[in-house]
């Protein structure tokens, strides 16, 4: 079943509840996503983005995953 932007932003949103989180796509399957989020302060790229990765509980994993493509920034606020 294919995954909607609402639904990745809600589960992004349960692990960054303060974040500012765009996410734009609407085929189903190939998204980006920009999380903004002051707990990524003083972590690196690969860090930001695993946390992001967990955040997505699995929707990404293998070839069964939910969520097929997400070009996703990350950074901490300025």
């Amino acid at each position: 079943m294919p995954i909607t932007a609402h639904e990745i932003e809600t589960l992004l949103r349960e692990s960054f509840p303060d974040a500012q989180i765009t996410v734009q796509g609407d085929d189903g399957a190939h998204y980006a996503a920009e999380v903004i989020d002051a707990s990524f302060k003083g972590q690196n790229r690969v860090q930001q983005q695993r946390a992001v990765y967990a955040a997505l509980k699995g929707k990404m994993d293998g070839n069964n995953g939910e969520l097929h493509a997400l070009a996703l920034t990350t950074k901490a606020p300025d």
